[in-house]
């Protein structure tokens, strides 16, 4: 099934993600394939970490080492907040980790334990995801980003969001059945409509299945709502592209052609478009 997918959004990743959703620096290897059934839990997190260290210069490391070992006695909590917090940035802005600052900005919401904050990084998990293809780290991903939901749901049931959300994470390789987590989002979408954030999953989850002529339909309707949603622009010209439909593959590639800027993904927007004529 994960498979499937990969195969599914393949040109959409290589058009798309990389630049809008992209890392200043490659991704380490990250979590080896042990930790699979333990994606969420610490030692996962901890490899991760390791593997993101290897890339850091000597000085960067010193750095984040003096960081790490900063804690002192007192507020214990509070000085976490403010470290996990610090920590976050360093790895974004100094380390240019995206993955690093996600899981430190995740931990520092733990803590914090807000319905927004915490919403926050389960979210930046699941954007974060679409830019991941190495499987053991989209899995321990996928695990903290539903964990980080559950917190939500637990403080607010009623967070539409966080249900699609939720629901999103095994789209993703969150541990269970895909089917559980669309069931989730079908169930928001059911009750709103017009709640484009749930019709937009549902667009990805009928691509996971096959199912394009369903996704086609989702992703119009995106769209339709949501003229600037380059992302959903994409990936419905993937859906139609996987229909067999060209000539609107073709359209809507163009038409995520107008939203961008960048040179090397008009270049490749462009080669795809050839390919379609």
């Amino acid at each position: 099934m994960k498979q499937q997918w990969l195969v599914a959004i393949g040109s959409l990743l290589l058009l798309f993600v990389l630049y809008f959703l992209g890392r200043t620096k490659p991704y380490p290897k990250g979590v080896t394939k042990t930790t699979t059934d333990t994606a969420s839990s610490i030692s996962g997190a901890e490899q991760f970490l390791a593997q993101a260290k290897k890339g850091l210069e000597p000085q960067q490391l010193a750095r984040v080492t003096m960081m790490e070992n900063s804690i002192t006695r007192g507020d214990l909590v509070g000085q976490k907040i403010t470290l996990f917090g610090q920590l976050a940035s360093y790895w974004k802005d100094s380390a240019g980790n995206r993955i690093a600052y996600i899981y430190y900005t995740g931990e520092k919401a733990k803590l914090e334990n807000t319905e927004k904050n915490l919403n926050f990084a389960a979210q930046s998990y699941l954007d974060g995801l679409k830019s991941v293809s190495e499987p053991s780290l989209k899995s321990w991903m996928a695990n903290e980003s539903q964990s980080l939901f559950d917190k939500v749901l637990k403080i607010n049931p009623e967070n539409d969001s966080a249900k699609v959300g939720w629901g999103s994470t095994f789209i993703f390789g969150a541990s269970g059945a895909p089917m559980e987590g669309i069931m989730k989002i079908r169930e928001v979408a059911a009750k709103d409509s017009n709640f484009m954030y749930a019709q937009f999953m549902l667009g990805y989850g009928a691509m996971i299945t096959g199912q394009y002529d369903r996704a086609v339909e989702r992703l119009l309707r995106v769209v339709k709502n949501e003229p600037t949603n380059t992302e959903a622009i994409f990936l419905l010209a993937e859906a139609y592209e996987r229909a067999g439909k060209k000539t609107d593959a073709a359209k809507w590639y163009g038409e995520g052609k107008k939203k961008v800027t960048n040179p090397e993904l008009l270049k490749a927007i462009d080669e795809k478009i050839k390919t379609l004529q």
